[in-house]
């Protein structure tokens, strides 16, 4: 019972497939739960039409699930989830089945909801390219065990061993590590009147201020100078990836 109740009350899920009851309108499917919980209509209405609009679906609440796309049948599971105000939310690889398009919009719209309701949210994936866009900490599990847990670029930058370095291993570096990751300590020579960035700039977003500028650019925080990039840092980079390409 303690446990049905901690996943009535606290958890959520969102599945890869939708599980929508497809004689019940979008309004009733997302307000099902608050149903089961015993919360009288009109206050499970208004709540299921709050998050209704909340996942871009105005408009639909009298809709069947038939007479919508995959991607809004998913956003109805996602409403559906958030409804009960959970404080963890589930994704069990919720967007596999979706294509590419449609599933791109998914992943932008979860991180607008995550900023929005500032919701903890667990997603599942064998996708890493979603995971690395995604997560803000990641975990990479074999066989049902822990490897590795942390940061996108500490997954790429530092993998703690083969499995996570084969896993990793197809991942263009320049798009997930920071300028943290390949900062070097000043040389006396170095003149440091240069641009400034910050450590968590990632590397492609700052290759075009590096190679255009005629001095390191300065790793910056706090205005506390961490180290310095220039052209052969970010060159060395690039002919890693070029080399790692088939």
């Amino acid at each position: 019972k303690a446990l049905r109740d901690l996943r009535r009350n606290k958890f959520s899920m969102v599945f890869q497939h939708f599980g929508l009851l497809p004689h019940r309108r979008v309004i009733d499917n997302v307000g099902y739960g608050l149903e089961i919980k015993g919360v009288g209509k009109a206050q499970r209405t208004a709540r299921a039409r709050e998050v209704i609009e909340l996942v871009g679906l105005g408009g639909q609440e009298r809709s069947y699930p038939h007479q919508l796309s995959g991607g809004m049948q998913q956003r109805v599971g996602l409403a559906r989830a958030l409804a009960g105000d959970p404080d963890v939310l589930f994704f069990d690889e919720p967007f596999s089945a979706l294509d590419p398009l449609i599933r791109r919009d998914m992943q932008n719209e979860v991180i607008r909801l995550h900023k929005e309701v500032g919701k903890t949210m667990v997603f599942i994936t064998h996708d890493l390219a979603e995971a690395l866009k995604l997560g803000d900490r990641i975990l990479i599990m074999r066989d049902g065990k822990m490897v590795q847990l942390g940061a996108g670029d500490e997954l790429v930058g530092a993998p703690a061993d083969d499995y996570v370095r084969d896993f990793v291993q197809d991942v263009s570096r320049a798009h997930v590590l920071t300028l943290r990751w390949i900062m070097r300590e000043p040389r006396p020579d170095d003149e440091l009147d240069g641009p400034e960035l910050a450590p968590d700039v990632v590397i492609r977003d700052a290759t075009r201020v590096v190679l255009a500028a005629e001095k390191p650019v300065k790793v910056v925080e706090d205005g506390r100078l961490l180290g310095v990039v220039g052209d052969e840092e970010i060159l060395a980079i690039i002919a890693e990836q070029e080399g790692a390409a088939p």
